[in-house]
């Protein structure tokens, strides 16, 4: 299969291009939303596409839908994204496209961690704390925490960084009930996640959902789920207390970024994004497909 960096639909209107998904409109109620196999580490977008990226991403969240459908309603609507689109254009949407629900989505990430990991641990280094939850003293790098934690943010425009906030901050945007909603499912959502994905030899470390509202103002899980690319996956046989263990995602290009060199000085993250080499295309590529295998067919 061809890699796919941006789509070309012209037979609907294209709505947003992100990161890494291109969304078209679908009458007033439905978006096809196709994943493309783009990448992007540190917020910038990396010039080159990671083959079959896309189509491993739509396979991984569509799995999760199935699986966690009787937690929350989700976003999918079952028909078939070929069905939608111009003959010729197809090959653009087979395997890495879902027609889904448009939903008003609620400008909140909701973010479950249940081990020290990242941007956390660094949290708790300095702090004691993750986003401003108080943690037991003398954890380590890497270490389960005793329950998973929210840690939501606030969802930034194209190009920004999303922001930690507080679950007060999350009360005050969208009100006491719906945080609480959001706050509730998210963790049922990781604790099932976790457990299923221990007996197929994954750690998943933390991860993100989003959510919106359909027209009745029923809560609905949308964008992806769980997947590599939203999630930290860990294979648990190299995963000890006290290191950052290896992971099934972009990883590879995470590393070999913090050490690329630009005009003879470090990469300062920020767009261009320098050129990757194809080892570490191919790596990531592997990974990705890695973790979809271990995931699903056990």
């Amino acid at each position: 299969m061809a890699a796919l960096y941006a789509t070309s639909i012209k037979s609907l209107p294209l709505l947003s291009k992100g990161k890494v998904r291109d969304v078209y409109a679908l009458g007033d109620d439905k978006l096809l939303m196709i994943t493309t196999d783009r990448l992007s580490a540190f917020d910038v977008v990396m010039g080159e596409p990671i083959p079959e990226k896309g189509v491993v991403l739509n396979q991984m969240a569509n799995f999760w839908f199935e699986k966690l459908g009787s937690v929350i309603p989700n976003h999918l609507t079952g028909i078939d994204p070929a069905t939608v689109v111009a003959t010729d254009e197809v090959a653009q949407v087979t395997g890495r496209a879902v027609v889904a629900k448009r939903l008003k989505p609620i400008m909140v990430e909701a973010v479950v961690r249940g081990y020290l990991a990242g941007s956390g641990w660094k949290d708790y280094k300095e702090t004691g704390k993750v986003c401003g939850i108080a943690l037991p003293e003398g954890l380590e790098n890497a270490q389960k925490l005793p329950e998973p934690i929210f840690t939501p943010a606030a969802k930034a425009e194209a190009g920004e960084h999303d922001e930690n906030i507080s679950f007060e901050k999350v009360i005050e945007l969208i009100g006491e009930k719906l945080a609480k909603q959001i706050r509730e499912v998210s963790i049922r959502l990781y604790k099932e996640a976790s457990e299923y994905a221990a007996t197929r030899g994954i750690i998943i470390a933390d991860t993100k959902f989003e959510f919106g509202l359909d027209d009745a103002g029923q809560l609905v899980l949308m964008d992806e789920i769980l997947t590599a690319d939203s999630s930290r996956f860990w294979p648990a046989e190299t995963y000890y207390v006290g290191s950052n263990p290896p992971s099934y995602d972009k990883q590879f290009v995470r590393d070999w970024l913090e050490t690329a060199m630009v005009d003879g000085k470090l990469w300062p993250k920020t767009a261009p994004a320098p050129q990757l080499p194809a080892e570490v295309i191919e790596k990531t590529a592997q990974k990705y497909r890695e973790a979809l295998t271990r995931l699903t067919q056990g």
